[in-house]
């Protein structure tokens, strides 16, 4: 993987997620940094990990790969496809215990052949998310934290914290039966950026978000902050 290099140079769009982009510095989503995301049960995890899927998609585009770590995991690699990521290209490391975990992802996060890194873990302090930081200075590769353990949360240097929830699935108009995933995602914090919450669905191979109506700080596309 050292003398990999992965398809696609510059900056990744985000197609559909063009509205959360604007909580970002320069209305850009931050590549090459540390993406922390608050898992709340089992129903969390799965929730985030299908936005992380979908996310995958964007990033791998035709020819990346990313490394998948953890030491219990519940995806179902299959399911990955149906959010864009093709799951053959996602090489899935499962170590036996919790300190190994970040030892292989800051080693992992040093290659610059892979278009991103997700980690399930329970907890991480503040240095050992800035070993990761500098890691991806370095190589600019993402980092997705999962954490597993939200009662424990310390700060860290990740450039943004996520919490992604379920939300009742979309039905095709008409048409009965489970619908296209649905998820409210919150983003709890982003370095000079301006939190907020979104519904966000993913239909159609790509997402759909609408601003979510909670009193939270909104940013429109004039750039001009208001209170929704």
């Amino acid at each position: 993987m050292q003398g990999f290099k992965p398809g696609g140079t510059g900056t990744t769009k985000m197609p559909g997620l063009e509205v959360i982009e604007q909580a970002f510095p320069n209305a850009i989503f931050p590549l090459g940094a540390v993406h922390e995301f608050i898992c709340e049960g089992q129903e969390g995890s799965a929730a985030s990990g299908g936005f992380i899927g979908g996310l995958l998609g964007l990033l791998m585009q035709e020819t990346g790969a990313c490394l998948w770590i953890s030491t219990s995991r519940k995806l179902f690699p299959p399911a990955l496809e149906s959010f864009g990521a093709a799951p053959h290209r996602v090489i899935f490391a499962d170590v036996d215990k919790e300190k190994d975990l970040l030892w292989a992802t800051e080693e992992a996060l040093k290659c610059e052949g892979l278009s991103a890194v997700i980690t399930e873990l329970r907890d991480i302090t503040f240095a050992q998310s800035r070993r990761l930081q500098l890691a991806v200075e370095k190589s600019r590769v993402t980092s997705f934290i999962m954490r597993k353990d939200p009662a424990r949360l310390s700060s860290t240097t990740s450039v943004a914290r996520w919490k992604i929830l379920p939300a009742p699935s979309v039905n095709e108009a008409g048409l009965p039966g489970v619908g296209f995933p649905h998820w409210q995602v919150e983003l709890l914090k982003v370095r000079n950026g301006y939190p907020g919450c979104w519904e966000v669905t993913w239909s159609a191979g790509k997402f759909e978000t609408q601003q979510k109506r909670s009193g939270a700080l909104t940013i429109p596309l004039d750039g001009q902050r208001k209170t929704g």
